[in-house]
């Protein structure tokens, strides 16, 4: 098994996978055309049905409602085979870089316990409705380890400004922690729970459907500046969370140019949440861009993992070796 921040992009393609990329290339033509065919049909036959929509005594309104709904189902059945191409591009770049790491890779997900987890103790905003994508999951040094995309949105306005909004894009990552603790831990971003009228810095506690959390104070200066900490255990609270975990989470914010990461120590595993947009997007209709693609893929989820494993230590203050996947610097 490769370590674990990161497979070599080069061996990977030496490996199997640039020929097997190249086979694809027949399948990425052959739904190139079968959208194309499909667009073109579609124009023929929407345009006397909108002429006659235009035509009719319809309100002004409605037939422009209707117009909309007829495009924008022509352009959506038209996509579908480059879509369902992109897909089995990106499960094929995708998968052989979970093999790499010793991982199973699926595009679907059904989110388990630590998706609730993470919505009672606040990592997760409020939301109207959800979707998962791109699961990574099996043992990754010794660490029963599972990472998913989740969306998130919100609906917002009313009557015609009605609208989706995103709040929240990014992986959750669940691990069984290297050292057995009994304590509920949270870490977050400091100044997020501010005391009353945000006067008085951040909050002594929280509370979470009854749960009382109490603040942890933290020798380490940069520590207290960057994060908050709140646990029912503050000397196990200590244990867990190093100051010198500041450093890692720091760099697995800005490796993704990530606005937030908070993290919860729970029930022998830790959950990470982390506010950082759209990943591991490999699969494309360029056989050009294929190896940038996947080289991407793969430097976001080595540096995601090697992180993870950083603050998961077996023992406090080893740091682990980060150099995702062919890539230098993150």
């Amino acid at each position: 098994m490769a370590g674990p921040v990161g497979s070599d992009i080069n061996a990977l393609m030496q490996g199997g996978l640039a020929d097997w990329l190249a086979g694809q290339n027949g399948m990425r033509e052959s739904a190139k055309k079968q959208a194309t065919n499909r667009w073109v049909w579609g124009a023929v036959i929407l345009m006397p049905v909108i002429a006659f929509i235009w035509f009719s005594p319809l309100p002004t309104q409605l037939s422009g409602i209707l117009t909309f709904a007829g495009v924008a189902g022509a352009a959506w059945w038209g996509y579908r085979p480059i879509a369902a191409a992109k897909l089995a591009i990106k499960t094929g770049i995708n998968s052989a870089i979970a093999a790499s790491h010793g991982l199973s890779y699926a595009a679907e997900v059904e989110p388990g316990p630590e998706f609730e987890a993470a919505r009672n103790y606040g990592l997760l905003p409020g939301f109207d409705r959800s979707s998962f994508e791109d699961r990574w999951h099996g043992t990754l040094e010794g660490h029963d380890f599972d990472l998913y995309e989740c969306h998130l949105e919100e609906q917002r306005g009313s009557g015609k400004n009605r609208r989706w909004v995103t709040v929240f894009r990014g992986p959750i990552i669940r691990m069984s922690f290297g050292r057995r603790f009994h304590s509920t831990t949270l870490l977050e971003r400091a100044g997020k729970h501010r005391k009353w009228l945000g006067l008085g810095g951040a909050s002594d506690h929280v509370r979470f459907e009854g749960h009382r959390l109490d603040r942890v104070d933290q020798v380490h200066p940069a520590f207290g500046e960057t994060f908050a900490l709140y646990s029912d255990d503050q000397v196990e609270a200590r244990v867990l969370v190093h100051p010198s975990y500041v450093e890692h989470l720091l760099r697995l914010e800005s490796a993704f140019e990530a606005r937030e990461l908070r993290a919860l120590f729970a029930r022998g595993e830790v959950i990470i949440a982390i506010e950082a947009g759209n990943l591991f997007e490999s699969g494309g209709m360029d056989a050009a861009k294929d190896h940038e693609n996947a080289a991407r893929a793969a430097r976001q989820f080595g540096a995601l993992a090697g992180l993870a494993l950083a603050i998961n230590q077996n023992e406090r203050g080893r740091v682990l070796e980060q150099n995702p996947a062919g890539s230098g610097e993150l």
